[in-house]
């Protein structure tokens, strides 16, 4: 508790603070997954961006950086910086889109493809270790981080 008459928060530890936790947990956490990919040459935002076209293309779906943004939660303008990052390293390939002229399909390379299918084990297995802690709570925890999300 603060010694002084400026206590200007509404909780009386930091422990209280939902939003000092999620940061603080967050933080641990992609501290960690950003030593996971390091080997890889991969960001974390790359990864999540080379990992979500994978996984809309398996649902059949033409990826456009629209399509990739709300998936992902990133700002249009970055999912942009993040594609062309990825264009440069030949992980990507953006397309003309069979029915919307405004819009580019992007695609995998061999490279992506390649690239992907060795680092979803590793982030998969990192986050298994990570959340472990929370036992069989770990569905109720997602269940309330959907809620958060409005999913």
């Amino acid at each position: 508790m603060a010694k002084n008459n400026e206590h200007i928060f509404s909780v009386e530890e930091a422990g209280e603070s939902s939003g000092f936790l999620l940061w603080q947990v967050t933080s641990i956490w992609q501290r960690e997954i950003r030593r996971a990919l390091e080997p890889h040459g991969l960001t974390h935002s790359q990864f999540v961006i080379l990992a979500s076209i994978y996984w809309l293309s398996m649902q059949e779906q033409a990826v456009t950086q629209v399509l990739l943004s709300n998936h992902t939660k990133i700002d249009v303008m970055t999912t942009s910086t993040v594609l062309r990052t990825l264009q440069e390293k030949k992980l990507v390939l953006r397309a003309e889109h069979p029915t919307d002229t405004r819009a580019k399909v992007v695609k995998l390379t061999d490279t992506g493809k390649k690239l992907i299918k060795e680092t979803v084990p590793v982030v998969e297995k990192f986050d298994q270790e990570f959340f472990a802690a929370l036992g069989n709570k770990l569905p109720g925890f997602n269940k309330q981080l959907h809620t958060l999300l409005g999913s």
